[in-house]
């Protein structure tokens, strides 16, 4: 990577936080709410005028605002928020930029709670959304309404795993005055989408950020000026819904960060061996990695590629009842786990018309291309992945794939 570039490995990297006594990790602020010498200062916070002061944790805690700070340093940005859940994270930012009576652009192909939040929460205050494909650019431009106030996407769609160029969608965005909204949380460090011209960056930190898969936390990474209204006691749409985040969580997800740029590069090189190898066997793999992806090229050109292709695949067994024998055989084998989520130091799959996704219609996964054989794969952390590779194959001609495949040719 270009040093005069933002390096956000080494934005984490060169994070420096003392504890109380001198830890190297900081204290955890234990607190629910937090006392005042002189009660002026506690009207001074309650304006937003009392910088380094804490008032109640659901507004900010010392431990959220350490990890909101590792986060702004990853992303590039002036600030950010940290919250109980990623969909803590997504909801609140969309109720501060649309109102009612305003319209949203959004992907076609996104997580499943965002798409059931669009669809079918947001219209009871008369908030509408017009679900475009996110690769057309033409179509996305021609979408938008002069009350229309945002464009969301995910920078590498769930589950289809299509890329959304940020750059050419930000320039749509400004061209017409509103907000683009990019949730990054399957690619995190290998996109920086605020350095391509997203003005709100989002994600579910309980994937590939803390990586443990034993909490769940969400975040938002924006101008200090968003985030300030976000918080606001007065109209912060994360103050008042309340999706904050137990600073227990904070501290552990800020030192889970600190593996965060050594684990990307070994799930990106642990995908790119299994697409590589299964294509070759003649299966339909979808990977940014693999020079059949529609937007191989374009992924190359945005990406920091110290980091990879990502931890995500799908493969599609164009069956149903065939993904779901394939995944069961595999948890027997110990590939992994018959489990939504990713980012896990164990392989995770699942079928997503089924789960992640089963809020989108059957209709409109028809219409998207969401096949009911399409499995979903975020690989592992696995040290032999040769010998994963070895049990993949081994469970296709268990469930007599490549069987089925010679009789249909």
């Amino acid at each position: 990577m270009n040093q005069n570039k933002h390096n956000p490995a080494k934005e984490i990297q060169d994070l420096q936080f003392f504890g109380e006594f001198g830890g190297v990790n900081p204290s955890i602020s234990d607190s629910a709410t937090f006392s005042f010498l002189k009660a002026k200062t506690m009207l001074d916070t309650f304006e937003g005028n009392a910088e380094g002061c804490y008032l109640y944790s659901r507004h900010t805690s010392p431990s959220n605002h350490y990890l909101s700070m590792a986060l702004a340093k990853m992303e590039n940005t002036e600030a950010a928020n940290v919250a109980g859940s990623g969909m803590g994270a997504i909801t609140p930012v969309i109720l501060q930029i649309a109102n009612a009576g305003d319209h949203i652009v959004s992907s076609r192909t996104i997580y499943g709670g965002s798409y059931a939040f669009l669809k079918n929460w947001t219209p009871k205050f008369n908030i509408e959304t017009t679900f475009v494909d996110i690769t057309n650019l033409e179509k996305i431009e021609a979408a938008i309404k002069p009350n229309t106030k945002m464009i969301y996407a995910e920078t590498l769609s769930n589950p289809l795993l299509e890329l959304a160029d940020v750059e050419a969608l930000s320039k749509i965005a400004k061209k017409h005055n509103i907000k683009l909204v990019i949730d990054n949380t399957f690619t995190p460090l290998i996109f920086s989408p605020a350095n391509m011209g997203a003005d709100v960056v989002v994600y579910s930190l309980t994937k590939f950020i803390n990586g443990t898969n034993d909490m769940v936390g969400g975040a938002i990474c924006a101008s200090a000026e968003f985030i300030n209204d976000l918080k606001s006691v007065i109209d912060g749409s994360s103050m008042l819904l309340g999706p904050v985040m137990d600073s227990l969580r904070s501290a552990q997800v800020l030192k889970n960060m600190r593996t965060l740029p050594i684990r990307m590069i070994k799930h990106s090189e642990n995908a790119q061996y299994i697409a590589e190898h299964l294509e070759k066997d003649g299966l339909a793999v979808k990977y940014p990695g693999l020079k059949s992806h529609p937007q191989h090229d374009l992924y190359t050109k945005m990406m920091n590629p110290e980091f990879g292709y990502g931890g995500m695949i799908t493969l599609d067994l164009k069956n149903h009842d065939m993904a779901t024998k394939f995944m069961e055989v595999l948890q027997e084998k110990n590939v992994g786990y018959l489990a939504v989520s990713l980012g896990f130091y164990k392989t995770l799959f699942n079928a997503p018309g089924t789960g992640t996704s089963s809020e989108v219609p059957e209709e409109e996964q028809e219409e998207m291309g969401l096949s009911t054989g399409l499995i979903r794969m975020s690989l592992g952390l696995d040290f032999n992945i040769e010998d994963t590779y070895k049990k993949m194959k081994d469970a296709l001609n268990e469930i007599g794939y490549f069987k089925m495949q010679t009789q249909n040719n």
